[in-house]
């Protein structure tokens, strides 16, 4: 089937070039910052013209995911943390091409479920073999017609005539070079402007390559007589009633036992053993998490899988389920109690936080299941996804180095403890939080020679181009060169 390009394609392929040039500006020319959130600002700009007659769908849904993306693109320019920097290289364009075919997707498919991401994939796929014909119409039309004679009589002609005229310009460069030495300085300037380094090139290389990309997988969305077929419907995979029962009791039966033993632990105020608070939180506490979503796991298959069971099995295995969703709650609870016993005896870190909120996730994931086991018209992948890009957008964009820091200059002030290595390990953030507590407390050992060599070495928390422009390094900076040491 031969392609028809129309005017605005043409216009549209000139746009996503520019796009194309913006993304190896702001991604290859030095360390991102500020350069992704003017990415993301143009890349959508192009977008919602070429769609803007497009009437879109799932827009609430497609709403939210619009905004985590900004808020992760705009994290570039806020803080600096390596551990986010690095994941959102991936899960930004992730869920820009997820957003993308959600608000483009027919309104009848549903894009909880498995068979969403195989249209994902299908329309990356379309994409591709869009760009493909669109450089071989493109190719045809530069090549022209084979058999018009005419004109490739006419480029004969002129490499014939080019070839003719080298031995004479070789000799009459020559001799002009030799009568005009401000001719020679003119003529040796020629081959620097026509020499190709290898990064032009391949720079080159990587603005068609995002050019096609965004052009061809735009273009293929616009095409809304995509077959979707209909899904094979297969017999469901059913789990035997009575066999998900005694795995279920004989699971809960175990968690009632460990849980009777937290609460003695926790409650009584006693550990025995000869353990100390903080070694007792050392012990057990990764384990009790990977427990936790093994039991996690284990709750949403089996709500899954035992649909068609009913009667009075089905209300014994939602209550198995219950009591094994409440003793995850405890083991929870019992790891979040650890993860903060560890953190008084030893302090705030980056990782120690992050868990915690992960954690607070996990509880709110885990209430959530326990209402589903009883009220089977919930969705689980629905409120799993929106509460998973809720929650990964947020502590991106609280700032957890902001936190670290603030929680161990606060445990500095009741304990007289603290690492100033470690806050010096963090990002920008730690810095300011090191000219924070020097500004309080001078005396503290070892800081003021650590904020001297900070302020040496500052330099290179300047930002030399427009796209490493980051808010955190830049009042690192200013700070450090305001500091009298």
């Amino acid at each position: 089937m031969e392609l028809k390009i129309r005017k605005i394609d043409g216009i549209f392929f000139l746009i996503c070039l520019f796009v194309g040039f913006v993304a190896e500006e702001a991604f290859f020319r030095d360390q991102i910052g500020i350069s992704y959130f003017i990415f993301i600002a143009i890349f959508y700009t192009a977008f919602f013209w070429r769609f803007r007659s497009f009437s879109f769908s799932h827009q609430r849904l497609g709403y939210l995911v619009l905004i985590s993306i900004w808020l992760l693109a705009a994290g570039y320019y806020l803080y600096d943390t390596t551990l986010f920097y690095m994941l959102n290289i991936l899960i930004i364009p992730a869920l820009v091409i997820f957003h993308l075919a959600l608000i483009t997707s027919p309104k009848k498919l549903e894009w909880s479920n498995l068979f969403f991401i195989f249209y994902t994939l299908l329309r990356i796929i379309d994409g591709i073999r869009y760009s493909a014909k669109f450089t071989k119409h493109i190719a045809k039309f530069i090549k022209g017609n084979r058999n018009q004679k005419k004109g490739y009589d006419i480029w004969k002609k002129i490499l014939i005539g080019i070839a003719i005229s080298v031995p004479f310009l070789f000799v009459i460069l020559n001799l002009l070079i030799s009568a005009d030495a401000q001719f020679e300085r003119l003529l040796s300037g020629i081959p620097n402007l026509l020499s190709f380094k290898a990064d032009n090139v391949f720079r080159l290389i990587v603005i068609l390559i995002y050019t096609f990309s965004f052009f061809g997988f735009m273009q293929a969305l616009l095409q809304k007589n995509i077959d979707i077929g209909q899904r094979n419907i297969h017999k469901p995979i059913v789990m035997d009633g009575i066999i998900t029962l005694t795995v279920l009791l004989l699971l809960d039966l175990v968690y009632v036992l460990f849980v009777a033993v937290q609460f003695k632990y926790f409650f009584s105020g006693t550990l025995g053993d000869g353990y100390t608070f903080a070694e007792y939180a050392r012990r057990g506490f990764f384990e009790l998490l990977f427990v936790t979503l093994i039991n996690l796991s284990i709750t949403t298959g089996v709500i899954n899988l035992t649909k068609t069971i009913q009667g009075f099995l089905k209300k014994i295995i939602r209550l198995a389920l219950s009591v094994l969703v409440l003793s995850s709650g405890v083991l929870l609870i019992s790891a979040f109690m650890r993860m903060s016993m560890y953190e008084d005896a030893y302090g705030f870190t980056f990782t120690r936080v992050l868990v915690h909120s992960f954690m607070i996730f996990l509880m709110v994931i885990f209430a959530y299941t326990l209402v589903k086991i009883w009220l089977e018209k919930l969705s689980l992948f629905h409120f799993y996804f929106i509460a998973s890009l809720i929650y990964y957008a947020g502590i991106n964009i609280i700032n957890i180095d902001k936190i670290v820091v603030d929680k161990n200059i606060a445990r500095f002030e009741t304990t007289g403890k603290i690492d100033i290595d470690y806050l010096n390990s963090l990002s920008s953030t730690g810095i300011l939080g090191l000219i924070e507590l020097y500004e309080n407390n001078p005396n503290v050992q070892g800081l003021e020679a650590l904020l001297k060599k900070r302020k040496a070495d500052r330099e290179y928390l300047k930002s030399d181009s427009w796209q490493s422009h980051n808010f955190a390094r830049k009042k690192a900076y200013e700070k450090l060169g305001e500091m009298e040491l």
